[in-house]
C-alpha cells in the first residue's frame, strides 16, 4: 500500500500499450472460448492464463513509490522495498537503477530511459543557452518564435529539471529525495524484496493446461 505523501511514477507509454493489447488479447480470447470448438477454447484460455499476466507484468504493473521514509519499486516479477538511509545512489545511463548499500542493484522498470527524450531535452537546453547569451549581450535572437513563447521557462537552470528528458527529471527528484531524507531516523532498516506469485501463478496454470491439451491432442 502506498501512503497519502507517495510520489508515484509510471509510464504512461507502458500503460496505453499494456492497455491496448490486453484489450485485444481479451476481445480475441473470449470469442475463441465463447464461439470455438473441440480443443480451441481450452487453448484459448491456456493462451489468456499465460498472455494476460506477462503483458500486465510488463506494461500495468510497473510503479516506483517514492514516500518520506522509502523508496518501493514495483517491478514486473517483485516487488522491493528500501528505507532512503539503505539507498547508496540512483544511477542514470542506458536504464535508471537505484543501488542498495550492499552493491545490490535494482532496475527501475516504471522510470524507462529515452536517448531520444534526451538529445531532444540537450537541443533545448543548447537553444535556451543561446537565448540567454543573446539577451545577456543585447542581439537580437534569430527564430523570435522560441524566444517569445517560453517566457520564463526558458530562463530556468537546467539542475531544477526543466531542462532533463522526463526520466532524467524524475531522478533527479528521487535525489533531492534521498538527500533530504537519508539521514532520518525513520528511514532507516532493511532491504525487503517480494516475489510476485499473482503473476506467476496464473502464468504456471497456463502453460500446466497448455501441455496438457497439447499432449491430449
Amino acid at each position: 500500500m502506498s501512503s497519502v505523501n507517495d510520489r508515484i511514477y509510471r509510464s504512461p507509454m507502458a500503460l496505453v500499450g499494456g492497455t491496448l493489447v490486453l484489450g485485444l488479447a481479451g476481445w480475441l480470447g473470449v470469442d475463441a472460448i465463447v464461439n470455438g470448438e473441440g480443443r480451441t477454447r481450452w487453448l484459448a484460455l491456456a493462451v489468456l492464463l499465460i498472455l494476460v499476466p506477462v503483458v500486465a507484468a510488463f506494461t500495468l504493473r510497473p510503479a516506483v513509490y517514492a514516500g518520506e521514509d522509502r523508496l518501493r519499486v514495483r517491478n514486473p516479477l517483485r516487488v522491493i522495498v528500501l528505507p532512503w538511509g539503505e539507498v547508496a545512489s540512483l544511477r542514470s545511463g542506458y536504464t535508471n537503477e537505484v543501488i542498495a548499500n550492499s552493491g545490490t542493484k535494482f532496475q527501475l522498470w516504471a522510470i524507462p530511459v529515452s536517448l531520444r527524450g534526451r538529445k531532444r531535452a540537450a537541443r533545448r537546453e543548447d537553444r535556451r543557452r543561446a537565448e540567454r547569451e543573446a539577451a545577456a549581450s543585447g542581439r537580437k535572437v534569430r527564430g523570435g518564435l522560441f524566444g517569445a513563447g517560453l517566457g520564463g521557462y526558458g530562463g530556468a537552470d537546467a539542475d531544477d529539471g526543466s531542462g532533463l528528458a522526463e526520466g532524467d527529471r524524475i531522478m533527479a527528484e528521487l535525489r533531492q529525495i534521498l538527500e533530504s531524507r537519508e539521514k532520518a531516523a525513520s528511514a532507516q532498516g532493511e532491504v525487503g524484496t517480494r516475489w510476485a506469485y499473482e503473476i506467476a501463478g496464473p502464468v504456471a496454470v497456463g502453460v500446466v493446461l497448455l501441455a496438457v491439451v497439447l499432449a491430449v491432442g
